[in-house]
């Protein structure tokens, strides 16, 4: 590492959930700096989340991650937040008969490692629900599902990280990276150079583009576009939980007496500032009032986060096998909040090469690991050869 430059065991590069949990874990165990390209922090995708913890949620790894973070929503240190992080939710994931046996199939999975989810027919989906439409019939019960107050989480993350030492700047983007030495020389747009031990690469959508920018090659990240409006349902749902369909083809969420609604659309993006369309505003409301005999007069709002993933739909969490020193914590997808602890302390045990946390013991880092994608895309070029 460049000794005559500021320096810095850890450069952590985002702002959202991801960037602020890491840098907060990572600054107990030496220097940190913590970047955001925005003015400030959590501007995309972390800002416009559902915000609901279910361990029901996402693949067996993901549920893995989401239950290692659980104690820490619920008895966060005191030293960094008085703030409760969470409210009682609960969650409901229904199926028609088209797709009753696709419903069996999530219960029977989610049920090891959420043993209390309930399977629920007929009447008792409507006394959770009364407004459901009459082609729902069964669901899964989550009763221990809950909110997360992202705003909260975040401001608690980045407090730890300052009371640690570590430092943000924001509206500063890192612009080129090479390798020094032992560790990485850094520019970055406010005219400054930096050194680092790593590079922590948390930039959500941009996080192949930096990858670029540090003379890593990137690993071919899918940002997608998820519509949310929000309606007034005109009765009083604040006691309701959290419905999904489980063909994934909508979400409904009450918040503050209102409603958000998401077709969970998947649209292939470029990163960006992302915003609604029409269209997928208007799917989102003709799914609305054909699940439910609800019907709103209005959109009271819209907006539109990309969610990031890749073909496995896992995290990709680890130290690139090409570039030591450069670590990823990207495609999460739409589990970065009820994952983010866990996240945390998954990438700063890889990025100094420690033993996992108590919490993660059972969790096997190959799973997260770039590596899979190196050798996912080396496959693809020898069948592609093979061809000719």
């Amino acid at each position: 590492m460049n000794t005559t430059l500021p320096s810095f065991e850890f450069v952590v590069v985002g702002g959202g959930i991801a960037g602020v949990a890491v840098a907060s874990e990572l600054a107990a165990h030496g220097r940190v700096l913590l970047i955001e390209r925005e003015a400030s922090l959590a501007y995309h995708t972390t800002g416009r989340s559902a915000a609901i913890s279910m361990e029901s949620y996402g693949n067996e790894l993901i549920r893995q991650l989401t239950g290692a973070s659980r104690a820490f929503f619920h008895e966060p240190d005191p030293a960094f937040t008085s703030e409760p992080l969470w409210a009682p939710r609960g969650a409901l994931i229904v199926g028609d008969e088209l797709n009753l046996a696709k419903l069996r199939q999530r219960h029977a999975a989610v049920r090891r490692q959420v043993p209390q989810a309930e399977w629920l027919e007929g009447a008792e989906l409507r006394r959770h629900l009364p407004f459901l439409g009459p082609q729902w019939v069964a669901g899964i019960l989550e009763p221990s599902a809950f909110d997360l107050d992202v705003h909260a989480i975040h401001s608690a993350f980045r407090r730890r990280l300052r009371q640690l030492g570590g430092q943000v700047r924001a509206g500063t983007e890192l612009l080129a990276a090479h390798q020094d030495g032992g560790g990485w020389s850094l520019q970055l747009s406010d005219g400054s150079h930096v050194a680092a031990g790593s590079i922590v690469n948390a930039a959500g959508a941009w996080a192949d583009e930096l990858a670029r920018r540090c003379g890593v090659r990137p690993l071919g990240l899918r940002p997608l576009l998820r519509t949310v409006v929000v309606v007034d349902p005109e009765c009083e749902v604040s006691g309701c939980p959290y419905l999904g369909t489980v063909d994934e083809q909508l979400f409904i969420k009450p918040e503050v007496g209102r409603l958000l609604v998401s077709p969970c659309d998947e649209t292939p993006s470029e990163p960006c500032d992302a915003l609604p369309d029409e269209l997928g505003v208007a799917i989102a409301m003709e799914r609305l009032l054909r699940a439910t005999q609800l019907r709103p007069r209005r959109v009271l709002n819209r907006w539109a986060g990309l969610r990031v993933f890749v073909p496995d739909r896992s995290p990709v969490i680890g130290v690139d096998p090409e570039k030591d020193g450069f670590v990823w914590c990207a495609a999460l997808g739409g589990y970065g909040i009820q994952t983010a602890p866990a996240v945390a302390r998954l990438c700063a045990a890889l990025t100094r090469g420690a033993a996992l946390h108590a919490e993660l013991q059972g969790l096997d880092p190959k799973q997260t690991s770039p590596v899979r994608l190196h050798a996912r895309s080396r496959e693809c070029l020898l069948a592609v050869a093979d061809l000719h």
